[in-house]
Parts: C-alpha cells; structure tokens; sequence
C-alpha cells in the first residue's frame, strides 16, 4: 500500500512526497482507517516504526480551519525533547495547511508560552505538568479540543504524571476522541484506561515487547562499574565504525561520571544530557549529536522517550534498566526505519535478574559476548556497589550499666549539698542572745 492508497487529500500527499515517503509502516496503516472512523485507539508498536505520523496523519486530515484558533488537537508527551520532535512532525506535515502549531514544557518561563497559547494554537503539543499551568492560570482555552493524543502513554505513569493527567482529563470535553499510543503497556497502564478511556480499539502492530528485528543485540558480563568504564574505553578505541553512539545510564550520578572519565580523552566528542541540565544545554547537545559534531551521546532513561536521532548506530546500555520496558525503549533509539542497528549492554552479575525480566518480555535470549582478553578487571568499587556484609561497622560508646549513679555521672560540690530542717527560733537566739527573748515578749 502506497500513502496514495490512504484517503488523505492533497495537501498531505504533497508534504509526504516533499518529505521522500511514499509507503507507510505497518502501525500507519493499519490506525489510520479506525482513527477517522472516530474511535477510540490504543495503538501499541515499536519504537521507531512511525507512531508519530500514525496519529497526526489521520488527525491532520480531519483537521478544520478554525478562526478562534483555539487548539483542535491536543497531544501530550512526557518529555520537552519529544514535544520539540512532535511540533517539528507537525510542522513538516502541515507544510500546505494553514495551521498553527504551539509546543509547551517546564523549565523555562511560563509567560511567553502562555502568551503563544493564548495568541492563537490549532494544534497544541506539551508535557503535563506545563499544560495544566497553562489550564489553572486560564491561558488555555479547553473547549474547543476534539481529539486528545498521549504519547507513550506508560511512560507517562512511570515518571509519576498520573495526578496532573487527572486534572487535564476533568478539564477538557468528555466528548473527544482519544488516541494512546505506545510501544509497551503494563498494569498500571491498563487500570488507568479502564478508568478513564471507553471502548478502546487496540491496534497491535506487533506484539508488545517486540523489539526490532533489525536491532543486533549483544551483551558483556562486567563486574562493576571501572571495569565497565574500560569496555567503554576499549569498544571506543578499537571499533572506528561506531560513530555514532548512545550510551544509557540508570542515574544522573552515572551519566555525570562517565562523561568525566571520557571528556578527558574525547573532550568535545562526548556529551551528556539528563533532567538536571538546562533546556538550551539539552538542546545543544542533542543537536551536535545529531549533526555528528558528537561521537557519544550519554543519557539518562528520561531521554529514552523524547530523542530521536536519525543514524544511531549503537546502543550501549552501561546498565541495564529497572524494568524491561525500559530496555525496549532504549534500543529502539537505533535501528530506526527499517535500518540496521546494534544494541550491546554491560551487564553485572546483580543485573542478571534484569536481564532475565527483559528476556521474558522478548522472549528472546540475548547472546553473551566473551569478555576480551586484554580488558582490565578493576578492583575499585563505587559506594552503591560495596556489599553490605563488607561494610565497616562503626562501634558506638556506651555509659549504660556501669555503677556510676543515678544521673550516670559523679555530681558537683554544690549539688552534694543535702536539706535539713532548720530551728529558726534557736538560730535567732543563738544570733541576738537577750535582746531577742525581750523583743519576742514585748
């Protein structure tokens, strides 16, 4: 089937055609007729398979002019990379479409966003937390919306957006179309949808889980994480045809840690994002990445979602995930669009356990790789990865049980003082003799 083959008007065609696409992925095809039929829709495929233009195909081909322009389409995502990626599909599509396009996220000044908003959006993309800024402080205008779109919809609980979704869902018309799309779901997902979608169609490209059968994955049994940081070194050194690498880290700590070992080497050829960096500094490095001004580009998992960098050539999971869907995320970074990618991880024997979860998952085994020869085994071990029964046992002095009184300490002169009775009349006597029996008589 050619997009030709789709009921999509010119407009939309010719974008395609300008953008040199021409067919479209399984997920496309298969969501668009439902989508424009006004159903409800969990669609569920891999990462990097189209899910973007899966729904703003269908969604811009019912898209109306609208001289309020106030949004028609509101889509939320998790992070303020993926917003960027969305309003730019947006933007690339509408090429012939007298649209506007509004992206909003935190971490930046909430005044000139809400001022866009309110200047005038058709089509609004942004993370939960901004959006209901935008709805509590009435710069955004809700009833207009017809269509609402949540992009990887898992991710959004696991970054704990649950409450702020509740308060979007309340403020926008109960009568929408809502559209969900994912590459994973877990039980929480499913009890969220129950609770707050109806009659879901589900579209399954592929089951879920799958990952990408063009995506080569490997692994390497490492003890700790200097002797990971030597393998990094080592693949880097010896495999001139990684170009362009993506290297994963549980933690922020992590992800600071190797790219201070590895600048001192690679200076401006490495770079690291993660939440606590700054939007422009974000920005900045994805960019060089993408241009391949960067060789490796070091993250954390909140970036697994919002990146999208045309050509990774490798995915080197330094750690492995927290959960197995974390994992499915993170190599779907390579391989994208039918091309060749390879996804090699650095495991621990703690991970293992990880590694079996995500095994399951697949249901794939990933194939060890033999640990080279020349690689050097370090000895030195962070703090978190010290075991327990090995760590120093400070002894704490105590007072408690020694004969030493009461108080636990030996009492001061003044205090050893004891009351008595005191004969005030005697010491009278005693001090005025005579002249105070007289007084006392007289």
């Amino acid at each position: 089937m050619n997009f030709s083959d789709l009921n999509l008007n010119k407009p939309l065609l010719n974008a395609l055609q300008d953008l040199g696409l021409t067919t479209p992925t399984p997920i496309q095809e298969k969501v668009f007729s439902v989508v424009m039929s006004g159903k409800n829709v969990c669609g569920i495929a891999q990462t990097g398979t189209g899910k973007t233009y899966a729904y703003l195909l269908p969604c811009l081909r019912q898209y109306e002019f609208n001289k309020k322009k106030t949004p028609q389409l509101l889509i939320i995502v998790p992070t303020r990379e993926l917003v960027m990626q969305v309003v730019e599909s947006v933007e690339k599509l509408s090429t012939y479409l007298s649209l506007t396009v509004v992206g909003v996220f935190g971490g930046v000044n909430l005044k000139p966003q809400a001022a866009q908003v309110m200047e005038g959006a058709d089509v609004l993309v942004g993370t939960p937390g901004r959006l209901m800024d935008l709805i509590s402080t009435g710069s955004l205008k809700t009833k207009g919306i017809k269509k609402l779109v949540i992009d990887e919809f898992d991710e959004m609980l696991n970054l704990g957006f649950r409450a702020q979704l509740k308060v979007i869902f309340e403020s926008i018309p109960e009568r929408r179309q809502n559209l969900l799309f994912s590459a994973t779901l877990n039980e929480d997902v499913e009890v969220l949808m129950d609770e707050y979608f109806y009659d879901l169609v589900r579209i399954e490209a592929t089951p879920v889980g799958t990952p990408l059968a063009n995506i080569e994955q490997s692994y390497y049994s490492v003890p700790n994480f200097y002797t990971k940081l030597n393998l990094l070194k080592m693949l880097l050194e010896n495999h001139p045809e990684m170009s362009k690498v993506l290297v994963f880290a549980s933690t922020k700590h992590l992800a600071d840690l190797i790219f201070n070992e590895l600048e001192k080497s690679m200076g401006r050829k490495i770079q690291v994002i993660h939440s606590n960096k700054s939007q422009p500094f974000r920005f900045a490095a994805v960019n060089a990445f993408q241009k391949g001004e960067s060789r490796v580009l070091i993250a954390t998992d909140i970036i697994a979602r919002g990146l999208d960098v045309a050509e990774v050539t490798h995915v080197l999971n330094f750690d492995m995930p927290s959960t197995a869907e974390g994992y499915i995320h993170r190599i779907g970074r390579t391989g994208r669009v039918d091309k060749k990618g390879i996804s090699i991880s650095f495991v621990s024997e703690k991970e293992k356990e990880n590694l079996a979860f995500i095994e399951k998952l697949m249901n794939f085994e990933v194939p060890q790789v033999e640990t080279p020869v020349e690689l050097e085994i370090e000895e030195r071990l962070l703090p978190e990865e010290v075991p327990r029964d090995h760590m120093k046992i400070i002894s704490v002095k105590t007072t408690i049980g020694k004969n030493i009184g009461a108080s636990f300490h030996e009492k001061s002169e003044k205090n050893k003082k004891v009351n008595v009775k005191r004969d005030h009349v005697a010491e009278m006597k005693k001090k005025y003799g005579k002249s105070y029996e007289n007084r006392k008589r007289n």
